[in-house]
């Protein structure tokens, strides 16, 4: 049996203030440590939401000093963070801003994702990634498939990543409500039509301009929903078997029987 600790961190994310907000997330990621966790997820833009006022100030080069502390923490605590951040690229026509999705393993940063498909105001601000692919673990054997919030209602962003060999998928997602309901469903979904785990790490609390319900979920390879939170600030901690993978999918054998070749 081939078992990781999964810990999802479900937290309020303070707008455009970034040092409280890493304050926070390194406290509960002790705690989330402090219970035996191996790999820790983290909400959307963790470290600043979607600060629209001050985007020079809160989005970061890759590798800056967001990136750079979780990477220490990593190392010294020997374990894996998942989440994302607002980064900035410089070109000829001035900065560039993306949703940056990104694993650091045991103080190395082992894989990136530009979120592909902004959701509508964030396509003001951001431009899209232009590539899809897993994110190989250094320091274990498994291949993460990182999608972020909106990507959700993509079948085609969870297929891809799970018939590249992805051993979990997971979300980082800002879901506001009213849309409880639909998080609900398409987690699950996408747990469903893959026959893969599924860590969906959704926030709580509230910007100005709208709120949150949290409901962050952690769905095993069968479908069935084994964590799920309230609105509260919380940690969802729960051992993934990843070998029960392949005996869900000997079971029903879907993947298999796709035919693609009509679709």
């Amino acid at each position: 049996m081939t078992e990781v600790r999964i810990a999802c961190i479900q937290t309020d994310i303070c707008l455009c203030q970034k040092e409280k907000n890493i304050e926070k997330a390194i406290f509960m990621i002790d705690n989330a440590l402090s219970q035996g966790a191996e790999i820790i997820v983290l909400p959307e833009v963790f470290s600043t939401g979607f600060c629209y006022d001050d985007m020079p100030g809160s989005a970061e080069y890759e590798g800056g000093s967001t990136l750079r502390k979780l990477s220490e923490l990593t190392r010294d605590k020997g374990c894996i963070i998942i989440s994302s951040i607002i980064e900035k690229i410089s070109s000829d026509k001035g900065e560039k801003y993306f949703n940056l999705g990104f694993c650091i393993d045991n103080g190395v940063i082992t894989g990136t994702y530009r979120k592909t498909h902004p959701f509508q105001k964030e396509k003001q601000y951001f431009s899209p990634g232009d590539s899809i692919l897993p994110i190989k673990l250094q320091s274990k054997e498994l291949t993460i498939g990182l999608q972020i919030c909106y990507e959700l209602r993509f079948p085609e962003v969870s297929r891809k990543l799970s018939l590249m060999g992805s051993d979990m998928l997971v979300t980082v997602a800002e879901f506001p409500k009213p849309r409880s309901d639909l998080w609900q469903t398409l987690v699950r979904a996408r747990a469903i039509e893959n026959q893969i785990p599924h860590i969906a790490c959704n926030r709580t609390g509230s910007d100005p301009d709208k709120s949150f319900f949290g409901s962050s979920m952690i769905v095993d390879a069968s479908g069935e929903l084994v964590r799920k939170a309230g609105e509260e600030e919380s940690i969802l901690v729960y051992d993934i078997d990843t070998e029960k993978t392949s005996d869900v999918r000997k079971a029903i054998t879907a993947l298999d029987d796709r035919r693609p070749d009509l679709y």
